[in-house]
């Protein structure tokens, strides 16, 4: 696995079916429509920037990740970006597949005039904050909000 070409390139429609069955072995659940849900509204964005990544071993989607571009939404005036989902198939994992994929991501943000890339981790997902930790990204000045409804 290490030694197999990787092929970057930007998220299709057609890619449903391999992220939700990455998805389903890490969450233990099908979530096939939020999935179709969210490739779709990524597809239609009215900016027409798809920023969002898959990587494909001989043809195969390994892993994703997910993201927007903002050019100016919620207060921001900057252009920034967002890494809302990212996922690799257990099989590459520890190989540098999502490492690889989040540096095409940054690089393509960059060309795009984006400074900040945002992501949000659970609290307590030790793990994924390490990663994010390693690509660089630190705590952010911004603090994230929210109300529970009754």
């Amino acid at each position: 696995m290490l030694n197999e070409r990787r092929v970057l390139r930007v998220l299709k429609m057609e890619d449903l079916d391999a992220i939700v069955a990455i998805d389903e072995i890490a969450t233990k659940q099908s979530r096939h429509d939020y999935y179709a849900r969210k490739i779709s509204a990524i597809l239609n964005r009215q900016t027409g920037i798809n920023c969002s990544i898959v990587c494909e071993v001989e043809g195969k989607v390994v892993g994703f990740v997910m993201g927007y571009l903002f050019f100016g939404e919620f207060g921001i005036v900057d252009s920034t970006a967002t890494i809302d989902t990212i996922g690799v198939h257990p099989q590459f994992q520890k190989f540098g597949v999502a490492s690889e994929m989040l540096d095409q991501f940054m690089m393509n943000m960059k060309a795009a005039g984006v400074k900040k890339v945002y992501t949000l981790v659970n609290w307590d997902d030790f793990a994924l904050e390490k990663f994010f930790a390693r690509q660089k990204f630190v705590p952010s000045k911004r603090v994230n909000l929210e109300c529970v409804l009754p």
